[in-house]
C-alpha cells in the first residue's frame, strides 16, 4: 500500500478508520518526524522517541481537524515543532526565552529536511531504472563507463537516460511540492 498511494489519499483512508492505513501513515512519516526532533531540535534519541509517540497520538485524535488532506505533511511538521518546543520547555528550570528555541530549532535545517523528504518522495516515485541510475550518477557519483558496465548499456546512452530521467524527477518532485 504504502508505493501506491499519494499522501492526501492514505490521509482519507485513515479518516475512514483503514488501519491498514495507518499503520502505512506511521512508516512513511516515522523518518520525518524523528528527524525534525534529532536533527532540527538536537533532541536524544529518548527524547525523539517520546516526541513520536506524542505526535502519533495526536496525530490518532485530531486527524479529523485537519482540513484539507493534502496539507498532512505540513501539519505533522508544524505539530512535531511544537511538541519538541513543549518539551524543550518542560525539560529545563527557566524555560528558555523564544530566541534560545529559534536558535535550537534552525529554520534552515527544517528546509533542508522536508526538501530531502520531498526529493526522496519523487525518487522513489520514479520507475526502478530511472532510480538506479540517477542513484549511481549523483550519489555514488559513478561516471558513465562505470555505469554503462554496470547496466550493460554504451557508455554513450547514460547521459541521454540520466537526462530523460531528471525530466521525470523534476516533473514528480513539481506535482509532488504543490
Amino acid at each position: 500500500m504504502s508505493e501506491t498511494l499519494s499522501d492526501t489519499q492514505l490521509v482519507a483512508r485513515c479518516r475512514g478508520g483503514d488501519n491498514d492505513a495507518w499503520r502505512t501513515l506511521v512508516e512513511r512519516f516515522s523518518r520525518y518526524v524523528y528527524a525534525i526532533a534529532m536533527q532540527g531540535f538536537r533532541m536524544s534519541e529518548h527524547d525523539a522517541e517520546d516526541v513520536f509517540q506524542e505526535v502519533f497520538a495526536r496525530v490518532y485524535e485530531r486527524l479529523d481537524s485537519l482540513r484539507e488532506d493534502d496539507a498532512f505533511r505540513p501539519w505533522i511538521g508544524q505539530l512535531t515543532r511544537r511538541i519538541c518546543i513543549d518539551r524543550l520547555r518542560s525539560g529545563t528550570r527557566e524555560p528558555p526565552a523564544e530566541e534560545e528555541l529559534a536558535e535550537v530549532a534552525d529554520e534552515d535545517v527544517l528546509s533542508q529536511l522536508e526538501e530531502a523528504f520531498d526529493v526522496h518522495d519523487a525518487l522513489a516515485a520514479l520507475p526502478e531504472h530511472c532510480q538506479e541510475i540517477l542513484d549511481r550518477f549523483f550519489a555514488r557519483d559513478e561516471s558513465y563507463r562505470v555505469i554503462g558496465e554496470a547496466l550493460e548499456l554504451p557508455a554513450g546512452t547514460i547521459a541521454s537516460r540520466i537526462s530523460r530521467c531528471l525530466v521525470r524527477f523534476r516533473d514528480q518532485y513539481e506535482a509532488g511540492s504543490k
